[in-house]
């Protein structure tokens, strides 16, 4: 019998109408210089499968060609490989020493050309990489080519892609998603900051560049300068200000070193586990915190990966933020640095999660765990994932050191993939210690972690109580809305509860939370993961519609929803 096939519709979003697309901001402004030519916009796509290369035409960068807004609206199929080139022009200004050719991601294998010579190569489909290419580069006209190969290979990680889409599985993409752009920089350059907070200072760590260095920081006082030899200094802030998502204080500086300067900033903010009243609470800045969050799978019906424009994120950030939330679950994704930038400037804390590589199994991963057989079953990685996935957690660790929005991670999701969960954990833990590390989320819990993780569906919320690790409800929810005209799947609906209209999903939403949710505060509850900021594809369980163009919850109840479970939080830890 034939699989039934389900009618979609392409959906706009407000982000493309009156938008030039082609992502021209600066896409990296904790490491930002002067120098900065942006090689998004118009390139030629080819296909080539056997050797045979056929023209498919103009797309537009960094949108993944499966995506409507690319211009090319195709999917990859196996076998096949993506062939990118562009023309760009160089003058003879622009180059200071070196020439680096920067990728925010490229999924998944990546081979690059300058001017026919070879430039390098990437694997792996989530992380930026660059290349010196000023061996490369000349004055005026040159060319670049990228050969991309994507064969949804599940020893490298995935994500939510899946060939055969559908339910919680959604469109693959490949290719150039993230920002390309190139900068210029001094033969001895700054090559990275790494930043480290305390609530009062700031320690800086600077690699490359000169052995003299200026720091000169803009504070609420006024500018204050500092030097310093070496590559470390620990700088102390007077009358500091401390950040949260109700004040996301950001001090801005500059770093300069020779003939280089970078732009940056840091946030002065801590995230600690403490025990309170002979419980144990995730704490923000020394003092416990209740994370009051969603899932969110950043997709968007116009660049399926990609936002047609860096105002996507903001405004789920800000819409989030409107409806009483203060943190987002970004799950099994790593995004362009510039939405971890917009988390920073408008006070949305990230539990970031690790990203999913090797074989899925619907029964024994999700099915019978969620039914409550949640023990004894694990993945048996090859040792190409396992090297793979390893090296991969302490880069998204380095990726994202520096933002103080990122204060939590998950390395394993409902068991996709899981193996040796304990060793991970401690090895991970050794090597960033800043953050709360969440070894198994939802279930096939083993026996380290600094938390207790769970996932509660299609039942009444309890949490047993656990006096040695804070207690996280890492998902649960899926409540329902299908809004006619503004859902991707004509036929097909995807949640864990259904309601007919917003002012049932705001009431049902209501209730769960001052009810489970705040019964489970009283027992050590500090951080909840409601499924999630927006639907896509098939499922409906977003707060807001897949278009982003109807808010499906009324703000009025939520706030005060929301406020009914801090005040509770309050009662508990103060």
């Amino acid at each position: 019998m034939a699989k039934k096939v389900s009618r979609t519709c392409q959906l706009t979003t407000p982000f493309e109408q009156n938008t030039v697309l082609n992502w021209q901001e600066y896409p990296r402004p904790q490491f930002k210089r002067d120098s900065y030519i942006s090689l998004c916009g118009v390139w030629q796509l080819a296909v080539k499968k056997a050797n045979e290369v056929t023209p498919l035409g103009d797309v537009t960068v960094p949108y993944p060609p499966e995506s409507r807004i690319s211009g090319i609206g195709r999917n990859l199929e196996k076998g096949e490989q993506y062939i990118y080139t562009k023309k760009f022009n160089i003058e003879d200004k622009f180059n200071a020493g070196k020439v680096l050719l920067h990728f925010g991601a490229v999924d998944q294998l990546a081979k690059v050309w300058i001017n026919g010579s070879f430039a390098g190569e990437h694997i792996g489909g989530y992380l930026p990489f660059s290349f010196d290419v000023t061996a490369c580069i000349k004055n005026g006209e040159n060319e670049i080519t990228v050969e991309v190969t994507d064969n949804l290979d599940i020893d490298f990680s995935f994500g939510k892609q899946r060939y055969d889409r559908g339910g919680m599985w959604y469109t693959p993409i490949s290719g150039i998603w993230q920002p390309v752009w190139l900068e210029s920089v001094p033969h001895n350059h700054i090559e990275n900051l790494r930043i480290s907070p305390a609530l009062d200072s700031v320690t800086l760590e600077v690699a490359g560049g000169e052995n003299e260095k200026i720091v000169v920081i803009n504070t609420p006082d006024g500018k204050t300068e500092h030097s310093f030899s070496g590559n470390k200094t620990t700088i102390k802030i007077d009358n500091p200000v401390n950040w949260t998502p109700e004040n996301p204080y950001l001090y801005t500086f500059t770093v300069t070193s020779g003939d280089d300067t970078v732009e940056s900033y840091f946030a002065l903010r801590t995230v600690t586990i403490e025990k309170v009243k002979g419980q144990s609470y995730i704490c923000l800045n020394g003092k416990p915190y209740f994370f009051h969050g969603l899932l969110d799978q950043g997709y968007y019906s116009d660049g399926i990966y990609t936002p047609a424009s860096p105002d996507g994120y903001v405004w789920d950030i800000l819409k989030m933020k409107e409806l009483g939330f203060n943190m987002l679950r970004k799950h099994i994704k790593i995004e362009p640095d510039l939405f971890y930038y917009y988390c920073d400037k408008y006070g949305m804390i990230v539990f970031q999660d690790m990203l999913n590589a090797g074989k899925y199994n619907y029964i024994i991963d999700t099915a019978l765990p969620t039914v409550g057989f949640k023990k004894g079953f694990r993945h048996t990685p090859t040792p190409k994932r396992r090297e793979f996935f390893e090296k991969e957690c302490r880069a998204v660790c380095d990726l994202l050191y520096n933002h103080p929005c990122v204060c939590y991670y998950t390395i394993f999701n409902e068991g996709w993939g899981q193996y040796e969960a304990d060793r991970i954990y401690r090895e991970l833990k050794e090597y960033e210690p800043s953050r709360i590390w969440d070894a198994t989320s939802g279930w096939f819990i083993e026996k380290e972690s600094d938390v207790v993780s769970e996932h509660i569906y299609f039942r009444k919320i309890k949490m047993k109580p656990n006096t040695d690790r804070p207690l996280v409800l890492s998902e649960f929810g899926g409540y329902s809305y299908k809004v006619e005209g503004h859902s991707f799947n004509l036929d097909d609906n995807y949640g864990y509860k259904t309601f007919d209209s917003a002012e049932t999903l705001t009431d049902g939403l209501c209730a769960m939370y001052t009810g489970d949710i705040v019964n489970a505060i009283k027992t050590g509850l500090c951080a909840t993961v409601l499924t999630q900021v927006s639907d896509v594809e098939d499922e409906t369980n977003g707060l807001v519609t897949y278009d982003r163009k109807v808010v499906k919850t009324d703000k009025a109840k939520m706030l005060n929803m929301a406020e009914t479970i801090f005040a509770a939080f309050r009662e508990k830890t103060e």
